[in-house]
């Protein structure tokens, strides 16, 4: 049966016709891959590094091997990264997992110690500054925005992100906190290794680190989602379609506490957009209820176009 199967996907991907738009998107997906891997190498070779802040996972861990072996920082991660990229392939992904972690690992690896080689014949000032909050911020803001990048482009940079994901599919912790303790720990182990203080400022490039990569990775919420309970659906509607341009759902409900029969109109809309609609509900039903949430993204009609089928 297995074989059968195999003959058959391989049949059908012989019979596949090459797509240009699956080929462009496929390398657009490297690039990105690759741009994000060479900006997270800069944030660490030039704001970490130098001051060995060991801001938690396999890269902090390398900065404090570091310290007692004197190994180069990047070709420490890329060799602590072999075990976990064993534990990932059997235990997250197989192959594709493997694949994209191991070209985003390999990439940062080279680019860091190509980094911490060269830069500092080429600048005229290594570091860049000796402000340690400075170094923080820019280290978290610059590594963030290039991890973002490598999620975008659907890889990741392993490490103990890799523990972190089987133990939450393990043990059904929240993920969060499981990169809490991986990532505490290291830093914990830096606090010992290089000074408390180092530690509070790695700390909060971890912190910076996760805000900039999630605002690279989701981009900035302009997409808005209102909720409103009226009993005159229907000039709400009619105003939020003619004025607003959005598009309107809207159902029958029923309130728990008063048992009366109301309408809830849902609709979403660009953040401009919030004022008007306030303004536009007051008008026409001042006992309304309404509710006006953030979007972190919308697609479709009026907002951003659906991506473009290129898997098949």
């Amino acid at each position: 049966m297995k074989q059968l199967m195999k003959r058959r996907e391989k049949a059908l991907g012989a019979q596949r016709p090459f797509s240009w738009a699956k080929f462009w998107y496929q390398t657009r997906l490297a690039l990105l891959m690759v741009v994000g891997a060479c900006m997270a190498a800069f944030g660490y070779a030039m704001f970490q590094v130098p001051f060995n802040i060991a801001a938690g996972g396999v890269s902090g861990i390398s900065i404090i091997v570091n310290h007692y072996v004197g190994w180069p920082v990047g070709l420490l991660f890329w060799l602590l990264n072999l075990p976990l990229l064993v534990l990932g392939f059997f235990y997250l992904g197989r192959w594709s997992f493997l694949l994209r972690t191991l070209v985003a690992a390999t990439i940062f690896s080279i680019a860091t110690d190509a980094f911490v080689a060269y830069m500092p014949h080429l600048l005229t000032q290594y570091p860049l500054t000796n402000d340690l909050l400075l170094t923080t911020i820019y280290g978290g803001i610059v590594g963030g925005i290039g991890g973002g990048l490598i999620y975008r482009a659907g890889g990741t940079m392993g490490g103990t992100g890799i523990i972190g994901r089987i133990i939450q599919k393990k043990t059904g912790q929240p993920l969060s906190q499981v990169y809490f303790y991986t990532d505490g720990l290291t830093i914990l182990a830096a606090g010992v290794v290089f000074g408390w203080e180092i530690a509070l400022y790695a700390f909060l490039m971890l912190f910076l680190n996760g805000l900039a990569s999630d605002y690279t990775l989701e981009g900035p919420s302009s997409a808005r989602t209102a909720t409103i309970i009226t009993n005159h659906p229907q000039a709400v509607i009619d105003e939020l379609m003619v004025n607003l341009h959005r598009g309107v759902s809207y159902w029958e409900v029923t309130g728990g506490f008063t048992g009366q029969k109301r309408y809830l109109v849902q609709t979403t809309i660009t953040r401009p957009q919030v004022n008007e609609l306030k303004q536009v509900v007051a008008r026409i039903d001042p006992g309304a209820f309404v509710t006006i949430g953030v979007s972190h993204e919308a697609m479709g009609a009026g907002f951003t176009p659906m991506p473009a089928n290129v898997e098949g």
